[in-house]
């Protein structure tokens, strides 16, 4: 079984202590480095932390330091203090890719993937052969969605090297999102003939979720869930399963599993703000689309379920202005149209209103007309 989970190296050197009794503020500066990275190396992220501010309140420009500085903290789990140094670090050095990883990589941690992506993008440009940067760039746009940048970034790898399996699980996700099922199996049966696994069983179900086969998703992704509880997406996956079978109560718990493991996955905050919204928890809902905007800023599917909660409780003038806002966006949205021609009727504005059920009269007869079998005009 294989599992794939983003690292980063952090600095390390030889180092020599700093004297017994000695304080920092009385050492020489480049004591005060090398007791810090021995600190650093041994684990005390505390005490580091603390020598490499004292050096860098005498070397502030220091560059190696300040990225230890935001290693050190990332390692602590204080990722915004760590995104600090590493910011203050590229003001050094704009091009380091070190140090560009490393900010790509706190933000990830953060779950803030679209500046995740952006650094490791840069990351990516100036050391286009380092497979680690290419597998967390990779695994940032499919947190986003971004299922075409995801193969564009894994063809290559997986041509180069067909048995590295933590590949072909990402490029199998990102091409069954994709709607390409028969290019996943492949990999799927790839993954497959190294035995029955979580990363297998999920591959499989998210094919057959693609494919209609709910309950067929549902008893894989049980499966997988079984086998490798800690695996990303494997609850979000199965409660999306145990949505379309009908089981909303298991699959919010489902989803909330998710949360435990995997704080920042999007698809599980929008899902329980869906069932939220359903059961008419209002605030809650709300809640968890906010969290969802935060993690994918500007998606279109959350503003909509934004909006619905303005719909549902009375704000129209909230709902017609994100409403108008989505349209302007995306112009095909048609639920986004029947919407906001509810919100026009109970403003009065019947004229807009019927201007919006026009729209989505015309967007359903276009939709009709795309059918498979549909019939042409001679």
């Amino acid at each position: 079984m294989f599992h794939f989970v983003p690292l980063i190296a952090l600095f390390a050197s030889c180092a020599v202590g700093q004297p017994p009794g000695q304080s920092s503020d009385a050492a020489p500066p480049e004591l005060i480095l090398k007791h810090a990275i021995e600190l650093h190396q041994k684990g005390d992220l505390a005490g580091a932390v603390d020598e490499y501010r004292a050096y860098l309140k005498l070397r502030p420009n220091a560059l190696d330091a300040r990225s230890n500085l935001g290693a050190a903290l990332a390692r602590r789990g204080r990722y915004e203090d760590a995104i600090a140094e590493y910011q203050q670090a590229l003001a050094i050095d704009r091009h380091n890719p070190g140090v560009i990883m490393n900010l790509g990589l706190a933000y990830y941690k953060t779950g803030r993937y679209t500046e995740a992506t952006g650094q490791l993008a840069s990351a990516h440009s100036l050391q286009p052969a380092n497979n680690q940067v290419t597998m967390l760039l990779a695994d940032a746009h499919l947190r986003l969605g971004n299922n075409t940048k995801v193969i564009e970034l894994l063809r290559p790898l997986e041509k180069a090297n067909q048995q590295d399996l933590g590949v072909a699980y990402m490029l199998g996700t990102a091409l069954i999102r994709e709607n390409q099922p028969a290019q996943g199996r492949i990999l799927v049966e790839r993954i497959l003939k190294n035995g029955d696994s979580a990363e297998a069983r999920m591959l499989l179900g998210a094919t057959k979720l693609q494919a209609g086969d709910f309950a067929g998703a549902r008893d894989d992704l049980q499966k997988a869930t079984e086998l490798n509880p800690q695996l990303p997406d494997v609850f979000s996956a199965y409660g999306s399963a145990l949505l379309a079978t009908g089981d909303t109560v298991a699959a919010s718990a489902a989803f909330r599993k998710e949360l435990d493991v995997n704080p920042n996955d999007f698809m599980s905050y929008l899902d329980l703000g869906v069932l939220e919204k359903q059961d008419q928890r209002y605030d809650e809902a709300m809640k968890k689309f906010r969290r969802a905007m935060e993690l994918r800023p500007g998606d279109i599917g959350v503003r909509y379920q934004i909006a619905t909660i303005y719909v549902l409780t009375g704000d129209v003038s909230a709902a017609q202005r994100e409403l108008e806002a989505i349209i302007k966006d995306s112009p095909q949205f048609t639920e986004a149209h029947v919407s906001l021609a509810t919100v026009y009727y109970r403003l009065k504005r019947k004229e807009d209103g019927d201007r919006e059920r026009a729209i989505v009269q015309k967007l359903n007869a276009d939709a009709q007309a795309r059918e498979p079998g549909a019939r042409t005009q001679p």
